[in-house]
C-alpha cells in the first residue's frame, strides 16, 4: 500500500466515525482487529480479571515505576506568576491545564504498561481532569492485563476497546460512547500516526513519531558487550530502526560489530533487529571527541548513550539528543521504564527542536494584561502611533476614544 492510499484509507475511517459514531468504530473493531464487540468501556470485571492474571512481582514494580516517574514529571510543573510595575500595571502569565486528554496505548498482540505511565501520569500531574483512554482489543475481546492494571494504578476510569485510526478519530469527534478530548498522545502503527496528523487541529497531538533511534557513542572504557546489548535493545522494535554506534577506536567499532552478531543468535526477535542492523545500523570512527560530538548533534537522535570514562565532561557539549543517559549503568531500558523521564521522545532529528513528552504538554498558557489609567494615559499615544503605522486605524481610535475629555 502507497503512502497516499494510506492516507486516503485513513480519511474515509475517520470521516465514517464522524458520521456514524459507534456504529462505525464497531465496524472498523471487527474488520481489523478480528472481533465484534457489544460494548467499548472496559467494565470493573475485567479490570478485576487483569490483577488476577498478573504476577504480583510485576505489579509492585509498575507502583514502583509510577512512584519514579510522578516524581520526576512533578519537578516540572509550572505556576501561574504575576508582576507589578510602579505605575500600577499588572503583567502575568495563567497556567491552565487541558480539561481532558486521550491516550492511546498500542495493543493487539502486545502489551505496553509502560506506555500507560509515560502517557498518563504528566498529563495527571499537570492537572488534567478528564483522561480517556482507548487500545485495541485481541480476538479475544481483551485489553492485555498489564495495560488494564496500569491504567487502574493510576485511576483512570475511562478505559475502552478501540484501536487503530477509528479509535484516534473517536476521541477526536467524539461518538456515543467516547467523548471527545482536546489532545491525542501515544504511540502506534503508521495509520495511528497518519490520523493522529489528519485530526491536527481540530484536536492536539504529542508528535509525529518515526522509527526509533539509538547513538552510542563510546570511548576505551566502554566494554563491546554491553554496547552491542544496548544497539539491539532499539534494533528489536522496528526494521526501520536505527541504531549507530560513534567511537574513536577502529578496533572497538569491530569488536561490537561481532558482539551484535553473536547476540542476535538466540534473541527472540532476531529477524526484526537483524533487518534493522542490515539496513540502518551504522558503525563510525571518529578522530577525535569533538568529531563525535559534531555527529551527535548533527544526527540528534533519541536516545543517546555516552558509554565514556567521564560522561559529565561530554554533556554541556550536547545541544541535540531526546534523552541523554550517561555512564555504563544508565542503559537505554532505564529510561524506557524505571528511572523516572518520559520515554516518549522526539525522534526523526527533531530533538534539534522539541522535547520529550512532558507536563507543559498538556497545560496551556494565558497572558494577563491590566493596565492602570496612569500607565494608558502615559502609553496611549504611542500605542495608536505603532497602530497607524501598521494600517489598523479602528486599533488607534480604540485608545483614543479613553483618552477624549469628559469622559
Amino acid at each position: 500500500m502507497t503512502g497516499k492510499e494510506g492516507r486516503r484509507m485513513v480519511k474515509e475511517i475517520i470521516e465514517a466515525v464522524k458520521k456514524q459514531g459507534d456504529e462505525a468504530l464497531r465496524y472498523y473493531t471487527e474488520k481489523f482487529d478480528g472481533v465484534r464487540l457489544d460494548s467499548f468501556k472496559v467494565t470493573e470485571t475485567e479490570i478485576q480479571e487483569a490483577y488476577r492474571n498478573l504476577d504480583d512481582s510485576l505489579l509492585e514494580i509498575i507502583r514502583e515505576a509510577i512512584e519514579n516517574i510522578r516524581l520526576f514529571h512533578s519537578k516540572q510543573k509550572r505556576d501561574s506568576w504575576f508582576m507589578t510595575n510602579p505605575d500600577g500595571t499588572v503583567l502575568g502569565q495563567k497556567v491552565t491545564p487541558l480539561d481532558s486528554a486521550g491516550v492511546y496505548v498500542p495493543g493487539g498482540t502486545a502489551a505496553y504498561p509502560s506506555s500507560v505511565l509515560m502517557n498518563v501520569i504528566p498529563a495527571q500531574v499537570a492537572g488534567v481532569e478528564r483522561i480517556a483512554m482507548v487500545s485495541p482489543p485481541s480476538r479475544d475481546g481483551v485489553i492485555p492485563a498489564g495495560v488494564l492494571v496500569a491504567a487502574n494504578e493510576l485511576g483512570v476510569t475511562e478505559i475502552y476497546k478501540a484501536g487503530g485510526a477509528q479509535a484516534v478519530a473517536a476521541l477526536a469527534y467524539g461518538t456515543e460512547t467516547i467523548k471527545p478530548v482536546d489532545k491525542i498522545v501515544g504511540p502506534g502503527n503508521i495509520f495511528v500516526a497518519t490520523a493522529k496528523r489528519e485530526v491536527f487541529g481540530d484536536v492536539d497531538i504529542d508528535m509525529i513519531a518515526g522509527p526509533s533511534e539509538i547513538a552510542v557513542v563510546a570511548d576505551e572504557t566502554a566494554r563491546a558487550n554491553e554496547a552491542a546489548a544496548d544497539l539491539l535493545s532499539q534494533a528489536e522494535h522496528d526494521p526501520l530502526s536505527k541504531c549507530m554506534l560513534i567511537t574513536t577506536s577502529q578496533a572497538f567499532a569491530e569488536e561490537v560489530k561481532l558482539e551484535v552478531e553473536k547476540q542476535l543468535e538466540d534473541l527472540p526477535r532476531k529477524d526484526i533487529a537483524k533487518a534493522s542492523i542490515d539496513q540502518n545500523g551504522e558503525f563510525l570512527v571518529a578522530e577525535t571527541k569533538e568529531e563525535a560530538i559534531r555527529l551527535v548533534n548533527e544526527l540528534a537522535p533519541e536516545h543517546l548513550e555516552l558509554l565514556v570514562k567521564d560522561p559529565f565532561e561530554w554533556l554541556g557539549s550536547i545541544r541535540h539528543a531526546g534523552a541523554i543517559f550517561m555512564g555504563r549503568y544508565s542503559s537505554e531500558p532505564v529510561g524506557d521504564y524505571f528511572a523516572g523521564p518520559n520515554h516518549v521522545l522526539p525522534t526523526s532529528g527533531t530533538a534539534r527542536f522539541s522535547s520529550p513528552l512532558n507536563v507543559d504538554d498538556f497545560t496551556k498558557k494565558s497572558s494577563v494584561i491590566y493596565y492602570s489609567k496612569e500607565a494608558f494615559e502615559k502609553n496611549a499615544g504611542k500605542i495608536a502611533e505603532f497602530a497607524r503605522y501598521e494600517g489598523l486605524e479602528a486599533h488607534a481610535r480604540a485608545i483614543e476614544e479613553r483618552l477624549k475629555q469628559g469622559e
